[in-house]
């Protein structure tokens, strides 16, 4: 079935898309909601953390939780404990990764700091992830437009280095998929374990469903494995 639209439920403006939803305790448990808090962050880079407490009495019309900057786009949100590791990856293959405690709790009004650097005019954030660095089961999955992904711990399993060093919110990154003319762009980036699946859609309204256990794991500067044959003039619109 269809289900119910969205607008019966919240007033959100005709022009606006709903971008994430994060579903919570019951407000009640003062605890929990004291020690979780909500981040989010926007296409060009901006990072925003705000206590959990600040939403537990929203409006029918909702409540402001970021003021967004002409020209930018609320792009994801995420719940977490305070003890996250946050990375964010852009279009051009980079990605950054960097403890919560970097990003200090600001009220709903407030802007946001840069989680990283957006310098290129066609370049965009493409993704955030919120991981707790006690988690040794997930692995970061990133997919390109023409249908390249793969999956790279965090860690090395073996050794216990970095494969994505901790650094300080706002810098360039690294590299974390090597992109050219044959993979296209990166898409998107998730935190998967080998129990979920992955569905790949694509702009021609094709959608593929496989087990993440089978996508290989590759180094961070690799350009990964063949998903999905992406026909000529279709690309990936998005993946879950």
């Amino acid at each position: 079935s269809k289900g119910r639209a969205i607008q019966n439920m919240v007033q959100i403006p005709p022009d606006d898309k709903v971008r994430a939803i994060i579903d919570v305790k019951d407000f009640d448990d003062e605890e929990y909601v004291s020690k979780h808090f909500i981040v989010l962050c926007t296409r060009n880079g901006i990072i925003k953390k705000t206590d959990l407490k600040d939403f537990s009495r929203p409006r029918q019309s909702g409540i402001n939780a970021i003021n967004i900057l002409d020209g930018d786009q609320l792009l994801a949100a995420r719940m977490t404990d305070g003890n996250c590791e946050i990375m964010m990856a852009v279009k051009s293959g980079r990605a950054i990764r960097f403890h919560e405690k970097s990003v200090r709790s600001t009220g709903r009004g407030g802007i946001g700091v840069f989680g990283i650097e957006v310098d290129e005019t066609n370049d965009e954030v493409v993704g955030m992830i919120c991981v707790n660095k006690e988690d040794k089961t997930k692995t970061v999955l990133v997919v390109s437009e023409k249908g390249y992904g793969k999956r790279t711990f965090l860690d090395d399993p073996e050794t216990g280095e970095a494969n994505y060093r901790i650094t300080n919110r706002g810098g360039k990154g690294v590299k974390t998929i090597n992109v050219t003319d044959k993979t296209g762009g990166l898409v998107g980036l998730l935190d998967v374990t080998e129990k979920e699946d992955l569905m790949i859609t694509c702009v021609s309204g094709v959608t593929i469903r496989m087990p993440v256990s089978g996508i290989s794991e590759q180094g961070r500067a690799t350009q990964g494995v063949k998903l999905i044959r992406v026909d000529e003039g279709d690309e990936i619109a998005a993946i879950t």
